[in-house]
């Protein structure tokens, strides 16, 4: 089970880096995107799809990468009044239960989609860019799948942690 959670981490750590170097790309393209059309007066016809296909990228590429480092949203007033024994049996409910499953249902219904713009060759119907979509797609399943395995690394360090604590009171 160790095993399994040090390669979510990775996955995870692996998609976090991966994201840096996308947000760089993102200002540069609206940098330039801002340049040309107020100063050139000549506005590019990619900018809009760009900045949303990277924009999606960037937070689904990040959200394992926040899950690792438990920085995604919650409620801290109250996650710090918990004993840490309970909190992994909250964790383990809403991430084992409530969560993974979500994901695993996107992740699937997103690798479903990625295939299916790769095999028909779908561009972006309403842009006159008209850039092909399965890449956009892909990173999008990527992105849930790493999530859904990070969620199932989470639960499964709970599940350690409560037996870790079981065996520290039997000693």
């Amino acid at each position: 089970m160790k095993i399994f959670i040090r390669f979510a981490n990775l996955l995870s750590i692996s998609l976090g880096w991966i994201a840096r170097p996308v947000l760089i790309a993102l200002v540069i393209s609206m940098l330039y995107e801002v340049f040309v059309r107020f100063f050139l007066n000549a506005p590019t016809k990619w900018a809009f799809d760009i900045s949303y296909m990277l924009n999606g990228s960037i937070f689904i590429l990040g959200a394992g990468y926040a899950l690792y480092h438990n920085d995604h949203v919650k409620i801290d007033f109250l996650s710090t009044k918990i004993p840490s024994k309970i909190k992994c049996y909250i964790d383990i409910v809403l991430y084992g239960l409530m969560l993974s499953p979500v994901i695993a249902g996107l992740s699937w219904v997103a690798i479903q989609r990625a295939i299916r713009a790769f095999e028909r060759g779908e561009v972006e119907a309403v842009s006159p860019w008209a850039p092909l979509m399965w890449p956009f797609y892909s990173i999008i399943a990527i992105g849930l799948l790493v999530l859904f395995i990070q969620c199932i690394a989470v639960v499964a360090r709970c599940y350690l942690d409560i037996n870790k604590s079981k065996d520290t009171l039997q000693e």
